[in-house]
């Protein structure tokens, strides 16, 4: 499970009932509000913290730029999703602080895709990382799952980095032995990397998948 919690502000069932099933499946928490006063007052909840709003532009008592504005303090990011594709309506949503705008009708890879760049770069900048449900503190260089900290060796976490900041994408293993390095400051051999991984698999159990593509390399999520 991730650990994000997602606000999605939408008016329309149909396609909040959508994104609400979506978003679960691929393991955020979600809170659905339909107007902008349920909106404000889901923000102000004292024991929920949003990592990211969706929000649709035109609500029944506002707009969400009036959302945007409630959850400022908070430092939420935020992806506009709606049907107005009006210029000066992104420029404002930008000038905002808005991390992304996106216009209906979407596709919903797409959307999934931007949703983990804007919460990717978001916990760049507080010097965190994410792969399922491992954190990763790369300011104190230690990784956790379910709490605890993970006992890695120092060449199993850079190569949990890596995995982490190339998350959903294809590694060849001549990609992975290039930025990969011993401790001693040496390239890693092919055959030791086969060992490597296997030891960081078996130490992040199932809090985080690295899966092998036959024929191409790995993939880790």
């Amino acid at each position: 499970m991730k650990a994000d919690k997602i606000l999605l502000v939408e008016d329309d069932a149909t396609i909040a009932s959508g994104l609400v099933y979506v978003l679960e499946n691929e393991g955020y928490s979600v809170v659905h509000a339909k107007t902008v006063r349920e909106a404000r007052a889901a923000a102000a909840a004292a024991d929920v913290r949003f990592s990211l709003a969706i929000l649709d532009m035109q609500l029944p008592d506002g707009s969400g730029f009036d959302v945007r504005e409630a959850l400022k303090p908070a430092g939420t990011a935020t992806i506009f999703l709606t049907v107005v594709d009006d210029e000066g309506n992104i420029v404002r949503a930008f000038e905002g602080g808005a991390d992304d705008y996106i216009t209906k009708p979407f596709r919903l890879r797409e959307l999934l895709a931007r949703i983990d760049r804007v919460l990717n770069r978001k916990a760049g900048a507080a010097g965190m990382l994410a792969l399922g449900s491992v954190s990763i503190d790369t300011a104190a260089g230690k990784a956790f799952a379910g709490g605890a900290a993970l006992d890695l060796t120092a060449l199993e976490y850079r190569l949990l980095l890596i995995f982490a900041n190339n998350k959903g994408q294809i590694l060849s293993r001549p990609q992975i032995l290039e930025r990969l390095w011993d401790a001693a400051g040496g390239f890693v051999e092919d055959n030791t990397l086969t060992v490597y991984i296997k030891r960081l698999r078996g130490k992040l159990g199932g809090a985080a998948k690295i899966e092998t593509i036959r024929g191409l390399g790995y993939r880790a999520d």
